[in-house]
This record gives C-alpha cells, structure tokens and sequence, in this order.
C-alpha cells in the first residue's frame, strides 16, 4: 500500500520517532529533505548514522541544496561521537554516485544489501526452527 500523510506523522512525529529529518528552503520554499537515522557499528564500536534518502527537488539541483544537506549530517554525526554515515544509491543513479565520490564518500564494493520484506518476513517470523 502507498505511504499515507498519517504513517508518515506517525513514524516520524509521533511518540516514538523512527527517523529525523532535515528540511532545505531555498527562500521559503521547500526544495529538499534528508532522513535519517542511528544505526550501530560492531566493527567500529560507535554509534553510526543511516542515510535513508536524500532528495532535492530537480529545479533547484547543482545549488549546492544536497551538498548543505550531507554536510549537516556530517556534523550532527560528529557531534554525536558517530564513527560513519552511509547510505545505499541505485546503481544506475550515475549523477548522485559522481556527487558522492566527489564529497568524499567510497563505495562498498565488498558489501551487498539485503532486504526481507512481506511474505518471506512473514514466515521468518512465524517460523518455529
């Protein structure tokens, strides 16, 4: 089912946020937002930060609207003895690959992303083994 305005109140505003959000203006109008939220490093023993998503609208990309936003993730990770910030891009995003590789950020060749969604993580969870 698409997202609704009321999960998104929920998950993200509601007793218990599951992310945090920062908005970009250009002025007053809203042109992009980056989510995110801790995760935890057992190889590095430090708290670390998730990049979920990061978007900036197309009209007011190459005004440096996504580099302000990383670098507010960047030192709200500092701030909070983080040892990392990553995130996953699609492989075929070639222009959000080149951003990140110019800003610093490496790709994890090594790794690969998993993701357990619907019914497979239905009857994981419902499994008795």
């Amino acid at each position: 089912a698409p997202v609704t305005e009321k999960d998104l109140a929920e998950t993200l505003f509601g007793e218990r946020p599951a992310a945090e959000v920062l908005l970009a203006y250009l002025g007053d109008e809203p042109v992009g937002f980056a989510l995110f939220f801790q995760n935890y490093s057992t190889w590095l023993g430090k708290r670390g930060i998730y990049l979920e998503d990061l978007f900036v609208r197309p009209s007011a990309r190459k005004h440096g609207v996504g580099y302000a936003l990383l670098r507010e993730v960047a030192r709200i990770a500092l701030e909070r003895a983080c040892g990392r910030v990553e995130w996953a891009v699609l492989n075929w995003n070639e222009l959000a690959i080149s951003f990140y590789t110019q800003i610093g950020a490496k790709p994890k060749d090594d790794w690969t992303t998993f993701r357990l969604t619907g019914d497979a993580l239905a009857r994981l969870a419902a499994s008795d083994e």
